[in-house]
């Protein structure tokens, strides 16, 4: 089993990467692989909405979204970390996010690969923050991972987070659930040949033509 680790911050070495690695490394002592990828150092534009990811299955802008999708398919598991600005995530992040998800819509098949989305502040945002990445698995029937608390880490540097004590325990904890969830969904695709199939024939609009 493998997890997908996604870094949004531009501190590669900062507060975020310090509660994505004590859930990794809770992860690998459970046997679940990990690769982590640092999109907050690179240049990574927005979606334009062009709609060449349809028509050609990658991205229009030939970047670490494309890259990231060969990746995306092979694993079990997606965790996203940031840090919060404003009250958000790192828009550099969402970017990337927009454009992953939207491009890899007919060729990535997400349905119950786990997601869980880390968060870090100096004090408070957080938990918009949090719920803005959620949404990015609830649209794509990504069962998402909860902890013992928000999955959250406080500080200003690196060495901060050391004193979060609840937070780190909350990012152990949090790697626990994922290693349980990826095993129990693997038990239950090999019991029942695959995953849940999806309904797509449905598409409400409202728009009436003149």
């Amino acid at each position: 089993m493998k997890v997908l680790v996604v870094n949004g911050s531009p501190h590669i070495n900062g507060c975020t990467a310090r509660g994505l690695s004590e859930v990794e490394r809770t992860l690998n002592d459970l046997g679940v692989e990990t690769e982590r990828l640092n999109v907050g150092t690179k240049d990574i534009r927005g979606c334009i909405g062009c709609g060449f990811c349809r028509e050609h299955g990658r991205c229009v802008f030939n970047d670490m979204v494309n890259e990231t999708a060969p990746k995306l398919a092979e694993a079990d598991g997606l965790i996203v970390g940031s840090p919060v600005y404003y009250a958000g995530a790192n828009g550099q992040l969402l970017a990337f996010l927009d454009r992953l998800f939207y491009s890899t819509a007919g060729t990535v098949n997400k349905t119950m690969k786990v997601g869980a989305a880390v968060v870090s502040s100096r004090r408070a945002g957080s938990t918009s923050a949090f719920d803005e990445i959620n949404k990015y698995f609830t649209i794509s029937a990504m069962p998402i991972v909860s902890s013992t608390y928000w999955n959250e880490v406080h500080g200003f540097t690196a060495a901060d987070v050391e004193d979060d004590k609840e937070g780190l325990q909350t990012m152990r904890n949090l790697a626990k659930n994922m290693a349980f969830l990826l095993k129990g969904i693997a038990l239950a695709r090999n019991e029942e040949g695959s995953v849940p199939q999806q309904e797509r024939q449905a598409f409400t609009n409202f728009h009436v033509e003149s």
